[in-house]
């Protein structure tokens, strides 16, 4: 009887996991409308999007404050933790696939009633001992495959966080480029207006002693105060900024906010090239695209656990011990107990609630399927939009460098005949007032174009990001050959992102 159950319990998990099947779609990758080319074409061409591009600016500040960031920055090490929480994740939604194993002791004293029936007779004690010891085992067998898709759900999550941690490479390495650039932008524009502010003083005081002397009227000294005293306004406004983005920035690096370091001027920076022809393809290694898509993966395979739910569960259980009455003979042969197995449970009404779940899974699926489509859209506009900011800012520059020319000029001409005699000193206040809002204008202007710049290389994301991540001292998982049995790199996708199936 016992050799007869055993093999029947054999023969039914044997069965069962010849006929098991994974129900739901398998992933296929969506049909992505890649547009060839860019709406926007440079003259320049610079394959620079699979570089470290903050580089190109030949400003090593600027190379040490992104290497503080990467190394420190706090919510890159809350990423890093949550891909170390999807690993366990996926650790335990394989578990399910195998056995569990376990144990159990106990050892008790009772006392039986002696109103009962079966109750010991009078003259015998009531008090009884028991002890047993036993190993047990159960297995869910995966008949439907509910426990490989949730594995391959929970695959998915794993490295569409990986992948929303390389997104967050991506926005800080951006982040604190621009936000450097706007310091030295900002560092220009005081410069600036002290240097404004120092001239202007001194022409109210060369006007002080003209007026004492007669040569010149009360009117001419209050407008040279009035335009000191302009330009004396600005330079507290622009010093406010200059500290919000220092305290900005060390958030970024990951420290207490407080001043920034540095030594170049904006002039200094090296403007690179933009990438203007590109091939389209090179847009889908996004970070975000591909995070999409992991998210649309894990949400298929969740359609297969809702549909798994309306079949049965078979789980094999088993026991195998010692019991006795006394502790002195419980390892004799005589006190070996087993027990062997199977259960089988499934649904017959629930009230339309698995209708509904799979229902709630084919539209959440749906909802990621558009989600997907349209940050691939987000995508291609982000990249041409940025662009054409590049570009037409680049020529606004160009334009704002000429005006501050003829201006300088126009200055220079206004006090000549000012000193001869030939004009007012209003001449001379407006030609001197038009030039310094060029030169700010001109000193936002040199800003933006870098920023610009910046923009294209975060919108195409690209090979850099994962160049990038490998100066992030931010992932502390062992190397491969440590001995740990499973990390994240051993999880690779359930299926072949679709950006690579791309013609």
């Amino acid at each position: 009887m016992k050799r007869l159950l055993k093999q029947s319990i054999i023969g039914l998990s044997m069965a069962a996991m010849a006929g098991c099947t994974t129900l739901g779609p398998d992933y296929q990758p969506p049909e992505v409308d890649v547009p060839q080319q860019w709406q926007t074409s440079l003259e320049e061409i610079a394959a620079v999007a699979d570089t470290q591009w903050w580089k190109l600016f030949n400003d090593p500040v600027l190379d040490e404050l992104i290497r503080l960031a990467l190394e420190n920055n706090r919510d890159l090490r809350r990423a890093a933790a949550r891909i170390r929480e999807y690993v366990a994740r996926v650790d335990i939604a394989r578990s399910g696939l195998y056995p569990n194993l376990g144990y159990g002791a106990n050892a008790a004293r009772s006392q039986g009633s002696r109103n009962t029936p079966g109750a010991a007779p009078d003259g015998m004690s009531r008090v009884g001992d028991s002890y047993q010891a036993a190993l047990s085992v159960g297995w869910e067998l995966d008949l439907w495959g509910s426990i490989q898709r949730g594995t391959e759900a929970a695959r998915a999550n794993l490295l569409g966080a990986e992948h929303g941690r390389r997104a967050l490479v991506l926005s800080l390495v951006s982040s604190v480029a621009t936000a450097y650039i706007e310091l030295l932008s900002l560092d220009r524009q005081l410069e600036i207006a002290r240097n404004t502010l120092k001239r202007r003083a001194e022409n109210v005081d060369l006007f002080r002693l003209q007026f004492e002397g007669g040569v010149v009227s009360e009117l001419e000294v209050a407008q040279a105060r009035a335009e000191y005293e302009t330009t004396a306004i600005l330079i507290p406004a622009i010093e406010q900024q200059i500290r919000i983005t220092e305290f900005n920035l060390s958030v970024l690096l990951g420290r207490n906010p407080g001043a920034i370091v540095r030594h170049a001027s904006i002039d200094d920076l090296v403007l690179p090239q933009v990438p203007g022809d590109l091939p389209s393809q090179l847009l889908l290694q996004r970070p975000d695209i591909l995070q999409a898509e992991q998210d649309l993966i894990a949400a298929n395979a969740l359609i297969g656990v809702a549909r798994a739910a309306y079949f049965p569960r078979i789980s094999l259980t088993g026991l195998l011990g010692l019991a006795s009455a006394e502790l002195s003979t419980l390892l004799d042969g005589a006190s070996g107990i087993w027990n062997a197995g199977a259960a089988m449970a499934g649904p017959i009404f629930s009230g339309g609630e698995l209708d509904a779940r799979l229902r709630v899974s084919e539209a959440v699926q749906q909802q990621l399927l558009q989600a997907y489509l349209s940050t691939i859209q987000r995508a291609f506009s982000d990249v041409d939009k940025a662009l054409i900011s590049a570009q037409k800012l680049r020529e606004v520059l160009d334009a704002s460098k000429r005006q501050v020319s003829a201006l300088k000029d126009y200055t220079r001409y206004a006090r000549e005949r000012y000193d001869e005699g030939y004009v007012s000193y209003i001449e001379v206040l407006d030609a001197e007032r038009r030039l310094f809002d060029a030169e700010l204008e001109y000193t936002k202007r040199q800003g933006n174009s870098y920023v610009a710049l910046v923009a294209i290389y975060r919108a195409m994301g690209g090979g850099w990001v994962g160049t990038a991540e490998a100066v992030a001292d931010v992932v502390d998982f062992p190397a491969k050959d440590a001995g740990e049995p499973r990390r994240w790199w051993d999880y690779p996708p359930a299926t072949e992102p679709a950006s690579k199936k791309q013609p």
